[in-house]
């Protein structure tokens, strides 16, 4: 496949340290690794999908096979890091466990590392989503890690770490990889748009980043669907919506400021107003409901907006913590629990927005 027509994720995938951006505790910790030539056998590369866990395993596999190695950077020029980066490398073994989580595959993998590698220095076992194999798999992944070839590494990367049993993520060395930040993942996706001579509205931009929640790849993924629809003119929050399917987070901003002030009305013809012009009522249930917990999460403390709304704007993050304010903590905890609610019953509703307008109507009660 030639690099135009590679998905943008791909053909824009970092292919050294100094490009991977986001996780700088983690990769400051594995460059000095290498640097001191302390490698661990086995690594464990846990958090959020699409936050970097199989980039980040790539890199340090061509950075401790490099010929030239420039400090810790791999150099990319080398036969090994090209090799790697051509996906020719037989001595870099990739697995994806959702697809693959027998004993038998394990077994087979056993069988691969038990000889020296034919090229490179080390022989090296990504294995993504690792805590999706099934019991004997990891019961036979345990004995192939108890007693490992000087020459193999191990790099495990999962989003459920706590789906690993204690006697195979005791034997790795641990890396959280945490939700992007709505800045990073703006400024790679601005690099991208240059590239590909994509025009997108800033709020079309932040509707987007929003909708990826924390993850590179989604967002990624996303502007690849927009590529197709690209014209003289500039995308717009709108075409992102209608393209994407999503829901404008600020609709879920606006209800909340409304359910705070107790304005019960006001509510009903909001829902109202939008259900006529589309809105799909199960995706804005979702959206905020997940807004709201966030609100829940700042009534504990404001101290939390990173860690509540990495990839939500300065402009959302300002109006998130006024309502905190507003919002009674336990009519919020209510509200919450009657959404959750109507949200499952607006599966079988044969009117849609009649479980949202019952769940609204009951949060107003005391």
């Amino acid at each position: 496949m030639s690099e135009n027509n590679l998905v943008l994720y791909r053909k824009y995938r970092p292919q050294s340290f100094k490009d991977f951006v986001g996780q700088e505790q983690v990769t400051k910790v594995i460059m000095n690794e290498i640097l001191t030539g302390s490698i661990s056998h086995a690594y464990l590369f846990s958090g959020h999908r699409g936050t970097g866990k199989t980039t980040m395993a790539r890199i340090f596999a061509k950075a401790i096979n490099c010929q030239n190695r420039k400090g810790a950077e791999p150099c990319n020029e080398c036969p090994s890091c090209r090799e790697i980066n051509e996906g020719r490398a037989i001595d870099l073994i990739e697995v994806d466990a959702a697809s693959n989580r027998g004993i038998d595959e394990v077994k087979a993998l056993r069988e691969g590392i038990r000889f020296a590698p034919t090229f490179l220095k080390y022989k090296v076992l990504i294995l993504d989503e690792a805590h999706q194999l099934s019991k004997d798999a990891t019961n036979a992944l345990l004995k192939i890690m108890e007693e490992p070839p000087s020459y193999v590494v191990f790099i495990l990367a999962t989003t459920e770490a706590n789906k690993m049993i204690p006697t195979i993520s005791s034997r790795c060395q641990k890396f959280n990889f945490h939700k992007l930040n709505h800045d990073f993942i703006a400024q790679k996706l601005n690099v991208i748009c240059k590239a590909e001579k994509i025009k997108i509205e800033k709020d079309a931009l932040d509707l987007l980043i929003s909708s990826a929640d924390g993850s590179l790849r989604d967002a990624e993924a996303k502007m690849n669907q927009l590529i197709n629809f690209v014209s003289d003119t500039a995308l717009t929050a709108g075409d992102v919506r209608e393209i994407l399917g999503l829901s404008d987070i600020n609709l879920a901003v606006e209800l909340t400021d409304i359910l705070a002030q107790k304005q019960k009305a006001k509510a009903m013809k909001f829902i109202s107003d939008n259900t006529e012009k589309g809105l799909d009522i199960a995706d804005f249930l979702g959206m905020t409901i997940d807004y709201l917990r966030k609100i829940m999460l700042l009534k504990i403390g404001t101290e939390l907006i990173d860690i509540a709304m990495p990839s939500e704007t300065n402009e959302v993050k300002e109006k998130a913590l006024k309502q905190a304010e507003v919002f009674e903590e336990k009519r919020l905890a209510k509200t919450l629990a009657l959404l959750m609610d109507a949200e499952n019953k607006t599966k079988y509703s044969s009117i849609p927005q009649l479980p949202l307008e019952l769940a609204i109507i009951e949060s107003f009660e005391d």
